[in-house]
Parts: C-alpha cells; structure tokens; sequence
C-alpha cells in the first residue's frame, strides 16, 4: 500500500522588535510628543511592563532629546527599539552636535545639568556613537513587570 506524503512547508518567522522613531529637520522638538510616544510604544509590549519601568522611559527620553534640543544646532531624531522579548527599550537620540555629553556630578543646589546623571541611573548602558556630522547617544533601559 502506497502512502502518499505531502510536503508542507513551513515557515517561522521572527518576532520583530517593536519600533517608533522621529526626526526632527526644523524648529525644538516637543518633549511631550517624545514622551507620548514612548508610553504608546510601551502599551503594545507583552507582558505589560510596570509602571516604574514606563515613567523611567519615559524620563530618560525626556532627557536625551532636550540635551539635543538644548546642546545642538539643527535636526535631530528619536529611534525607540523593543526586542522581541520585551526585557528592555532602546532609546537613540542623534543630533548635530559634536560635543561629548558631560555628566555632571549631582549637586543639590545647581539647577538644571541632571539630566545626563538621571539617565544613566535608570539605563543598563549608556553609549555615545560618532557620526559624520554629530553624534547618537543610546540608552538601553530596563522594562520590568510590576510587582505586587
């Protein structure tokens, strides 16, 4: 008795990372859209992450993109990146400017110049990349569920 075998392909496809990003060619970004789209971003990530883990997201990007608006002369741009596994998010700022950013140290009395402390301690790793014509700063910032 002949069985007939029936060739089904199958394919598996990568989950792909959840994406956002924006440029900015003219004129200071808003700060509140950069954060609103970090909180929409964040909505479609499964599991949910907490709400500690979205407001430190969200402050970290608030900080990167008004350093750029602040220190850089032209556009700059915002690319957030969500693996797959929803264990972190990615946030890229690129501006124009070919200043290393300073992290100051904390000081009580100073106003202003805390944001670069702020985002390094809510960020797993922070990095600076050369480019052609400025520099793109990523932080990579840890999701986590909330407890309780």
């Amino acid at each position: 008795m002949d069985i007939p075998l029936g060739t089904h392909a199958t394919t598996r496809t990568r989950p792909k990372p959840l994406c956002y990003s924006r440029i900015w060619d003219t004129g200071v970004p808003r700060i509140g859209d950069a954060r609103d789209a970090v909180a929409a971003l964040l909505s479609r990530v499964r599991p949910a992450p907490g709400q500690h883990s979205v407001q430190d997201a969200r402050l970290v990007v608030s900080e990167l993109v008004t350093n750029a608006a602040r220190h850089a002369p032209g556009p700059c741009a915002l690319r957030l990146e969500v693996p797959p596994d929803g264990a972190v998010l990615r946030v890229s700022v690129t501006d124009t400017s070919t200043e290393s950013p300073r992290q100051e140290p904390p000081d009580p009395c100073r106003i202003g110049g805390h944001g670069l402390f702020l985002v390094a301690m809510f960020s797993h790793d922070l990095s600076v990349t050369w480019l052609p014509h400025g520099k793109r700063v990523t932080a990579t910032v840890p999701l986590t569920p909330d407890e309780g």
